[in-house]
């Protein structure tokens, strides 16, 4: 086992890496919200202009969540063989240009096709950045670091709305509707993103010229005695990186994070139509109001983080979050479209928290080599929420004009994800007595 770090240089190199690498991870976080969401500002004008109704809106914008799931898992191997450097500036072009390319859909059919591709483009971005975080930070750090990382989307859904309203505006200038020119420039702000986090990234401590010889030591040994609590110890047995995968713990992460999602994408997408419900809106304050749950979600997420930092344990919290969106989401279901938006903030702020808080316990209690493979398939499985939320809405509104059932099975999911979250094994967990064979087949 390596030598105790010292305090002075790992807390300089810490410093370091949410100085340089962390904004970096916000700023591509905004810009992966703000091209996977933009079509929920666009709704109203794809249907009038292409003819792109609520059951096909919602079924193309779950169409990526199925592609994403698809792909997640292969995505993840490939980073690790290439290293984040080179695979997130991958993702980030990709999915900049495919979104750029929504600006010339003719119909449902190009429409289902370029979420689906749009979801391949993006699959790995998010437990990439998870596997980051694992590989160069100690893991008390790492709760406020996802904390802020995850602020990303609720800062782009906060922006998104303001931003989306002017894009809109721009119809008829230079020939293209205000949708197009939504898609396109925003799309292309992913691509210019993209080039420059590869200028700045590195895929190994080892590599980073910006942190000194004892910051990279330090930073190194304290994250190698983390891995080293977290191995099997015993001089007998073996076990595969498929085999610790196939853990009931890790089915139970899917389903709690199955039911946040199902939260933040039903809104991501639908809150701009249940806006529309108030008397005297249009594309610019449906945009603006849209923002406010999510500026509440950005300071609830602060203070959590913070919160699971200091306590060194997330469950309670997490708890917590799940009740507080359940309970947000019921209320909003019940009352006039005015206090729907308020409860919908109190909403915001509990599913929202839930995320980063939820991603601190497998990164404490999965074995490190099956971490970045673990963290795909949750992520995948989970991002499904993705494709029920948007699809499941569009099908209920269009059977009945409102889509208040749809606010009361997101309230039931939340309550069965924080009562599942009472069954987890504790935030660190101690590893069995086997010792892993870390062949190359198995690294792959």
């Amino acid at each position: 086992m390596s030598s105790l770090p010292t305090a002075g240089p790992l807390d300089a190199a810490v410093g370091k890496v949410f100085r340089r690498v962390v904004p970096l991870f916000v700023v591509m976080l905004i810009c992966n919200q703000l091209n996977r969401s933009n079509i929920g500002y666009a709704q109203e004008h794809l249907e009038a202009d292409v003819g792109i109704g609520a059951a096909a809106y919602g079924l193309g914008a779950g169409l990526f969540f199925i592609a994403y799931a698809i792909f997640e898992l292969p995505s993840n191997m490939l980073m690790e063989r290439y290293g984040p450097k080179i695979w997130l500036t991958r993702i980030m072009v990709s999915w900049g240009l495919v979104s750029a390319a929504m600006a010339f859909v003719q119909g449902p059919t190009s429409f289902y096709v370029l979420r689906f591709l749009l979801g391949a483009a993006e699959a790995g971005f998010f437990p990439a950045i998870i596997y980051f975080f694992s590989r160069w930070l100690p893991s008390s750090h790492r709760g406020r670091a996802t904390a802020l990382f995850v602020a990303g989307s609720s800062i782009a859904a906060a922006v998104s709305g303001p931003l989306s309203g002017p894009l809109l505006s721009l119809h008829g200038f230079l020939g293209a509707a205000g949708w197009q020119w939504l898609f396109g420039l925003e799309g292309l702000l992913s691509v210019v993103v993209g080039l420059i986090a590869y200028t700045r990234l590195d895929s190994r401590i080892a590599d980073a010229k910006w942190l000194s010889g004892p910051e990279q030591n330090a930073l190194v040994a304290a994250i190698e005695q983390e891995d080293e609590a977290r191995r099997f110890t015993a001089a007998s047995g073996s076990v595969s990186r498929w085999r610790l995968l196939v853990q009931p713990q890790i089915l139970v992460f899917c389903v709690i994070y199955f039911a946040i999602q199902l939260s933040i994408y039903a809104n991501t997408f639908w809150l701009p139509n249940i806006i529309r419900r108030i008397e005297g809106t249009n594309d610019i304050t449906v945009g603006l109001l849209s923002s406010l749950p999510w500026i509440c979600a950005v300071v609830a997420m602060y203070f959590t983080g913070r919160a699971s930092d200091k306590l060194g344990r997330s469950k309670p919290l997490l708890i917590g979050a799940l009740v507080v969106a359940a309970a947000g989401t019921y209320l909003a279901a019940v009352v006039s479209p005015v206090l729907a938006l308020v409860f919908l903030c109190v909403a915001a702020m509990g599913f929202k928290s839930a995320s980063p808080l939820f991603w601190t316990i497998p990164q404490g209690s999965v074995h490190p080599l099956a971490l970045a493979s673990a963290v795909a398939i949750i992520n995948s499985l989970g991002n499904l929420g993705g494709f029920v939320a948007p699809y499941g809405f569009g099908l209920i509104k269009e059977a009945t004009g409102e889509v208040t059932w749809g606010l009361y099975a997101l309230a039931a999911a939340c309550l069965v994800a924080a009562v599942l979250v009472l069954f987890l094994r504790r935030d660190r967990v101690v590893a069995p007595p086997v010792t892993l064979r870390e062949t190359v087949g198995e690294k792959s």
